[in-house]
């Protein structure tokens, strides 16, 4: 029998996402802006995501500035988008010299709170950062819940004996948490993933005798798309998409249970 997978991206597939990003050039909170879009149209952005629960900040001092934060706490990050190299020594000297602050992110997270109640599942905080200016473009705050048929979608594949994958450039620890709830083992959730590690998951997986589905909603998919046996763009999201993503799926859906009603 032929073994199959379904590798799921998290935000925006698994899981609707609110995000709330703050231009630091001007000021401006943008409510449900599309951080991958705001990267893939400006050279030298990259977003990092920084490894902790947002809830956190909320004791913090808030001018404090967002390096000092890192070193005093020893915080985690990872870059999981961008389309220039991009190097440790790069993102600390960035911080290093840039001003912004604890503040910069919590303005953002406190209009996240009111807006969303399911919030505890999915807090995140991220920094866009500039190679070009050599500061930080953006601050984004976000959260989520899952899509109404997240679930229901999961358990119907895992009963048909499918594997289950799940690829993101979300943090470890919300990867980690996705995992349990579903019942999905551990070591198939990989965090933090850049376009270019999902393609590496895909290939591995494949590599191990699977036939595999790739199911994702933004441009940071698209080389796993390309690689996958069948590609599936998902709009549950956001209804209006890049033609480059549209050029390079299989099959386009609207609510994730459509997943269950594609052969492969």
């Amino acid at each position: 029998m032929e073994k199959k997978a379904v590798v799921f991206d998290n935000s925006g597939t698994l899981l609707k996402r609110c995000r709330v990003l703050k231009n630091l050039e001007t000021g401006e909170i943008c409510k449900n802006a599309n951080p991958l879009k705001i990267i893939d149209n400006k050279e030298g952005l990259f977003l990092t995501i920084l490894q902790f629960n947002s809830a956190c900040l909320i004791n913090q001092d808030k001018n404090m500035r967002i390096y000092d934060f890192i070193k005093k706490y020893d915080i985690k990050y990872d870059v999981s988008f961008h389309k220039t190299d991009v190097t440790d020594e790069m993102i600390l000297n960035i911080l290093k010299n840039d001003k912004t602050t604890i503040k910069d992110i919590s303005d953002g997270l406190n209009i996240l709170f009111e807006k969303l109640k399911k919030k505890d599942l999915c807090n995140g905080s991220a920094i866009i950062l500039d190679s070009v200016n050599n500061k930080v473009a953006f601050t984004l705050s976000s959260a989520g819940h899952f899509f109404p048929n997240t679930k229901k979608t999961i358990e119907i594949l895992k009963n048909r004996g499918i594997e289950i994958f799940i690829a993101s450039g979300d943090r470890s620890k919300t990867i980690q948490r996705i995992t349990e709830i579903f019942n999905i083992e551990r070591s198939n959730g990989f965090q933090t993933a850049s376009p270019k590690r999902k393609k590496e998951i895909i290939q591995n997986i494949q590599s191990d005798g699977y036939k595999v589905m790739m199911v994702g909603d933004g441009i940071n998919d698209v080389l796993a798309f390309e690689i996958a046996d069948v590609s599936v763009l998902t709009l549950e999201q956001f209804s209006e998409v890049d033609k480059k993503l549209l050029n390079t799926t299989d099959y386009t859906i609207k609510d994730i249970i459509e997943v269950t009603y594609i052969d492969f």
